[in-house]
């Protein structure tokens, strides 16, 4: 064959994207429709993403990495300094922005800071309008004159993270201003998350849906073993661990129904994640035994 007559290899182009917004924009429930798996939690509570979560997408002969960050607003407390504080430095370092603002709300105190800190950075962010499912056409329209006119816009997206309306049309305009390069990640691969850290942020999500009232932040998942076994099933120990005693009964609940709620409920998310046959699975804890950080543990078999 003539060498003129090969077909050249296309080239591909890899990049880090950033979502950042206002606590509750919809940042984790995106990540989950772009990547098209879930691997954020998403929860009525606010701040219940921690840390920057990257999401790993294919489009075209482009991967997208996606970041999903810590909601930004105006901190207090030491730890919201340093949720905010990440969400900015993956902000900085990211190859695109993309700010997700809730259109139902509008701009308000939190997206004015953040529309502040972009100015003052000189970077533009591809605008994401989310939830647009509950808003007036004109009432969008006025929306996205008034980010424009702020200076810090790119292009402007009308989506609904929800229903996937226009996310889409978001993932391949993202895709395509990557830079080219190889890609950092095997084609199979979703997320730079350990299983371990994925099943425990799967219960976390499941602990704050079921009891967002009455738990406080104080409150973590740790998965201390994970066992696959030759069947194809898999056995997970978790521990949840409480800031205060007093807390415990309400995570068990009456005749510990609660917690055998948050086990079946995370339990059905990963039967979908894995594929794999979850036979049966044992709960147990105590409201009266322990140490001032109360262990729970679940198992999933």
């Amino acid at each position: 064959m003539n060498p003129s007559d090969q077909k050249p290899e296309q080239q591909t182009a890899c990049g880090f994207i950033v979502l950042i917004g206002a606590p509750n924009a919809g940042k984790s429930t995106l990540l989950n429709a772009l990547v098209g798996q879930k691997i954020a939690i998403v929860s009525h509570k606010v701040q219940t993403t921690r840390t920057r979560l990257t999401g790993i997408a294919i489009e075209g002969q482009s991967q997208l990495v996606f970041v999903d960050t810590p909601g930004i607003f105006a901190p207090r407390r030491r730890l919201d300094r340093a949720m905010v504080a990440a969400a900015w430095d993956g902000a900085n370092d990211a190859d695109q922005v993309v700010f997700l603002i809730d259109a139902a709300k509008g701009i308000r105190e939190d997206e004015e800071r953040i529309i502040k800190g972009l100015k003052e950075s000189g970077r533009k962010a591809v605008i994401a309008l989310n939830k647009i499912d509950a808003v007036p056409r004109d009432r969008l329209l006025g929306l996205a004159q008034k980010i424009q006119d702020e200076g810090v816009a790119g292009d402007i997206f009308m989506i609904s993270a929800l229903t996937g309306d226009g996310v889409a049309d978001l993932k391949t305009h993202l895709a395509k201003a990557l830079p080219k390069s190889p890609w950092l990640y095997p084609e199979d691969q979703i997320t730079d998350i350990t299983s371990r850290v994925l099943a425990a942020e799967i219960t976390r999500e499941k602990v704050f849906l079921r009891l967002h009232q009455e738990l406080p932040y104080g409150i973590t998942v740790e998965t201390e073993k994970w066992d696959d076994r030759a069947d194809g099933s898999f056995e997970i120990h978790q521990v949840i661990h409480v800031s205060r005693d007093g807390h415990k009964g309400i995570v068990i609940g009456k005749r510990g129904q609660s917690l055998k709620a948050i086990g079946e409920a995370a339990r059905m998310i990963w039967k979908r994640c894995l594929a794999a046959g979850c036979i049966c699975f044992c709960l147990s804890g105590s409201p009266n035994a322990g140490p001032k950080i109360a262990n729970i543990i679940c198992r999933w078999a």
